[in-house]
């Protein structure tokens, strides 16, 4: 088999950056080429492996790939100011999904490159006897990309020209598609190195690990269960049996997949659950050892931040996927023309670009919004004057019901049940946004039914935060320099949950769910309120899990614990629930007037073949094969 992608020479897939022993960290060290024979030391095995972790940020934070994977699902749809990169997504006819408009073209084209460098360092790092852990550093990143990769496309390319899982120098203009089973024999056998090879604790700060590893195979082998049972009859492409090559049924993948990720539950190591659901996002609290994979960023240097730190444009390795969801709250409110809500480098606050709006089914999964403390955890739902921080040294200013509100009190809030007393303008109001009031409060207020496009929650757990902002309104222009989790300690006790249903095991399932349930119901701290708290609702938490877990259960679970975390789309896919759990949602949209107030229904458009994303048309126009050959190789559907 030959493969074309057409930027995937060795000295470009392999730009990667050096790594010095004595530090705890990746020293990155731009160099603009490597030889192959480079890869034969351990000065080039070293080098091409940060290359990997490096490339991660081309993906992960990526505004366009963040919303391949979240509009469209039950959790996000387009909001106000969306273009049709998020339109197109949404698959409810505000635009049309095509293989020039899907966004996971992002990934493909990282990921091949990714694949192409680690084929490099592993067969040039064997010859030259590197060692074994290094070397399962590749295995695990080579195994982890075609996950990716036959999750979102099918069965995909395994040559990229010179042989199955070998690098490619030279750029071929013909390809073939591998079908699923051999794309996940490939992954299995990668990944069960890596876990056998990797060490328990990270090499460096976010370098990956045995346990990093078994999260990755235990998703891989129930996904594939799941692609093998094929309850719902979703086509799969290239056209094959659903057959295991190694003779195995979905029952046993299931297994294995519960038995991989109970192993490193029993076995955390370095990683394991915090305390409480609010520190785990918390900005300051970033690379817990919940945390454990994930796209990291450098505070302070520009250079290796590959991004600016005061003025981005969402490009690049730009970790810019928060803007997306976050609404423009700025300059929304004023009193006597000051404003009085100011854009600020805070993790409540940020860029707004309005792209992604929450429907309300997706606030709704969030069914115990007073004593589960992942909704408090997940969303800004409290908008606070910072007119001080701007300079504006007005001690109070006018809100809702004529009130005086002063610097760090509330503006608007986002409350968690629509009150009677609420009473709504028919138009903008005084808050501009049609926002309500309640008599004797201060704050404007929605009810969840009022929710819109325009004005909706903030993704608080993926907000802004940058340490050099001081007493100010910093620099919230600039990409973050957070990293983007990418794999947390938390997902295997879902895992094996989902995986324990799937076996018929629901005693296990639920003692996997209460787990973090009793978790979610201690509170630290409210961000509505801003103040410290000690609560424990952990027994009216478990308590309140039903006595029999299905897999609608465990995805209204994943989603409260794991909102917005970019895995949402492959949730559903995977367990063929897409249509079923997004084909319709409710959010407020413009009236006549040109209001966000009308609560509106809206349907998806979800076919069979849409459980596919097409083949990036990039790819497509760089092949050198016949019109039927190239037709042939684009997913059903996207012709």
């Amino acid at each position: 088999m030959n493969t074309n992608f057409k930027n995937i020479a060795l000295a470009a897939a392999l730009a990667s950056l050096g790594l010095t022993a004595c530090q705890d960290i990746l020293d990155e060290e731009p160099r603009s080429n490597f030889e192959p024979s480079y890869f034969k030391t351990e000065e080039g095995i070293n080098g091409g492996l940060t290359g990997l972790y490096q490339n991660l940020r081309y993906m992960y934070g990526n505004m366009y790939y963040y919303n391949s994977l979240e509009t469209g699902t039950d959790e996000y749809t387009y909001a106000q100011s969306a273009d049709n990169n998020f339109k197109d997504a949404d698959l409810s006819g505000a635009g049309t999904l095509t293989s020039s408009s899907c966004r996971s073209d992002v990934m493909w084209g990282q990921a091949y490159t990714a694949i192409n460098s680690a084929c490099a360092i592993i067969e040039n790092g064997e010859e030259a006897n590197m060692s074994a852990p290094l070397l399962a550093e590749a295995y695990f990143f080579r195994g982890f990309h075609f996950f990716n990769l036959v999750q979102t496309f099918g069965g995909v390319p395994l040559d990229l020209g010179s042989g199955e899982l070998h690098s490619n120098q030279s750029p071929s203009r013909v390809s073939v598609r591998n079908t699923v089973p051999e794309v996940y024999k490939a992954i299995f056998s990668d990944l069960n190195k890596a876990v056998d090879n990797l060490p328990t604790a990270p090499r460096k700060t976010g370098t990956v690990t045995k346990n990093v590893a078994r999260l990755f195979l235990a998703k891989a082998y129930l996904t594939f269960g799941w692609w093998l049972e094929n309850p719902k009859n979703i086509p799969t492409y290239p056209a094959c049996n659903r057959n295991d090559l190694d003779g195995h049924d979905a029952a046993w993948y299931f297994g294995e997949a519960f038995k991989v990720a109970k192993t490193a539950i029993d076995n955390p190591g370095v990683y394991g659950l915090l305390d409480n659901y609010y520190n785990v996002n918390l900005a300051q609290n970033d690379r817990n050892k919940e945390c454990m994979f994930y796209a990291d960023r450098i505070e302070g240097d520009e250079f290796y931040n590959q991004a600016s730190l005061s003025w981005s444009n969402g490009n690049g390795a730009e970790n810019v996927a928060a803007w997306a969801v976050t609404w423009n709250y700025e300059g929304t409110f004023k009193s006597n023309g000051s404003k009085t809500m100011h854009r600020e480098a805070a993790q409540w606050a940020g860029r707004p670009w309005t792209r992604m709006a929450p429907t309300h089914e997706a606030l709704a999964m969030f069914d115990d919004k007073v004593k589960d403390s992942r909704w408090d955890g997940t969303f800004v739902t409290v908008y606070r004057g910072n007119w001080d921080k701007s300079g504006d040294n007005t001690a109070t200013y006018k809100n809702a019901n004529d009130m005086d509100v002063a610097p760090g009190e509330p503006l608007l809030s986002f409350l968690s049940e629509d009150l009677p007393e609420i009473v709504y303008p028919t138009d903008n109001g005084g808050s501009n946004i049609a926002a309500g009031s309640i008599p004797g409060r201060a704050d404007f207020v929605f009810g969840p039914s009022r929710v819109s496009r325009y004005a909706y929650p903030g993704l608080w757990k993926i907000g802004t935060y940058r340490t050099d902002k001081g007493s100010g309104l910093g620099q919230p222009n600039g990409a973050l320099t957070r990293p983007f989790v990418i794999a947390k300690f938390s997902e295997f006790y879902l895992i094996a949950a989902e995986a324990a249903v799937k076996k018929g095991d629901n005693a296990a399932a639920k003692e996997m769910i209460n787990v973090l349930r009793a978790r979610a119901g201690k509170w630290v701290f409210s961000n509505a309120e801003n103040v410290a708290v000690s609560a424990d609702y952990s027994a009216d938490l478990v308590a309140a899990t039903p006595a029999t877990i299905d897999i609608d259960y465990i995805l209204d679970e994943r989603s409260r614990e794991l909102f917005g975390e970019g895995i949402r789309w492959y949730d559903l896919v995977r367990t063929q629930t897409w249509s079923e759990r997004a084909g319709k949602y409710t959010i407020c949209d413009v009236d006549a007037n040109g209001v966000y107030n009308t609560k509106k229904t809206f349907t998806r458009d979800i076919k069979p073949e849409n459980y596919l994303r097409p083949i990036p048309v990039g790819q497509l126009n760089a092949l050198e094969m016949t019109e039927a050959e190239v037709k042939a190789y684009q997913n059903p559907g996207y012709n």
